[in-house]
């Protein structure tokens, strides 16, 4: 009888310490879960001025203060978020966060911001609305300057103290920033158990850029996620703007199977942190005819599609 126990409890420990774990918010074969992002006041004009509400909304927080999720984040002249305020208006929507963790990725894993992330736990718990972590978005953009390493080990220290915590709500998104100076991404990579969603950035870019992420993550079985998407520096009153960026997006999105994408749909250049920087005015709902065929793309089975 003991040894019949001994080799179940076995049997049990080896099924745990092996257990690869996946993604908990599913997006069926042939649909695309919609973002919006990326500040409070301007997803709230989105929603008001084309009348659709996406299946979630974006916003950022740092690992250093986890401001703007049940408070409003300071503005660094690029607008403010708070979670709990987009959730107040439009209950039940997902929230993807983007994760900055530029120079605190040495004091994350020693546990020096173990209160904030202590603090991220009891929100996600508290909000039971589907939540997708970005954990030191952009990870090979040169912006960030992350070592691999040291990446590494602090993103798994936020998904060991998540999952502690017994956060069930999270999925974990690893964001590539589409690096064209980078194409071995695989130093940074945490490994299969820490990562549910594959991301990447998809601005002004050549898609080629992106290809070996999308290899990456359809070996490894994980779902794509474009996780910032913004037309850079593209002239949206022209009335080639959608064959010029938007056409190929999607075309992008289709044939490549990415399951969620994140559409940051901001005036650029109204903001200080961006102004000059030639990244232009992002919104669909200013120009006529690019909201007419942003909704009409909205309104295809595929793109209809809530958590």
């Amino acid at each position: 009888m003991k040894y019949k126990l001994f080799i179940i409890v076995l049997f049990v420990s080896f099924f745990i310490a092996g257990k690869s774990f996946s993604a908990t918010h599913i997006v069926s074969d042939g649909k695309v879960a919609v973002f919006i992002g990326q500040d409070n006041v301007t997803m709230r004009r989105y929603v008001q001025e084309t009348g659709h509400q996406p299946a979630g909304f974006m916003i950022y927080i740092s690992i250093q203060e986890t401001e703007g999720l049940d408070s409003w984040s300071t503005d660094y002249g690029s607008g403010t978020c708070n979670a709990d305020d987009l959730l107040e208006k439009y209950p039940g929507r997902a929230i993807q966060i983007g994760l900055y963790m530029v120079d605190a990725l040495k004091p994350t894993h020693q546990g020096v911001y173990d209160a904030n992330i202590e603090r991220m736990a009891r929100w996600m718990k508290a909000v039971k609305v589907p939540v997708f972590l970005r954990i030191g978005y952009e990870f090979d953009g040169p912006h960030n300057h992350y070592d691999p390493q040291e990446y590494k080990k602090a993103y798994i220290h936020i998904v060991d103290k998540l999952r502690a915590a017994d956060v069930t709500n999270v999925d974990y998104v690893w964001h590539s920033f589409s690096n064209a100076l980078v194409k071995d991404i695989a130093p940074w990579y945490p490994g299969d158990d820490y990562v549910d969603w594959v991301g990447l950035s998809y601005f002004d870019q050549p898609q080629d850029f992106m290809t070996h992420i999308v290899d990456f993550a359809t070996a490894r079985n994980k779902p794509l996620m474009i996780a910032e998407a913004t037309p850079k520096n593209k002239r949206l009153k022209s009335s080639l703007a959608w064959k010029i960026w938007y056409q190929p997006f999607f075309r992008f999105v289709e044939m490549n199977g990415i399951k969620a994408i994140s559409y940051i749909n901001s005036h650029w250049e109204s903001m200080p942190m961006w102004q000059g920087k030639q990244w232009g005015d992002a919104r669909v709902q200013a120009y006529p005819k690019i909201k007419d065929l942003w909704l009409e793309k909205m309104k295809e089975e595929r793109y209809q599609f809530e958590f």
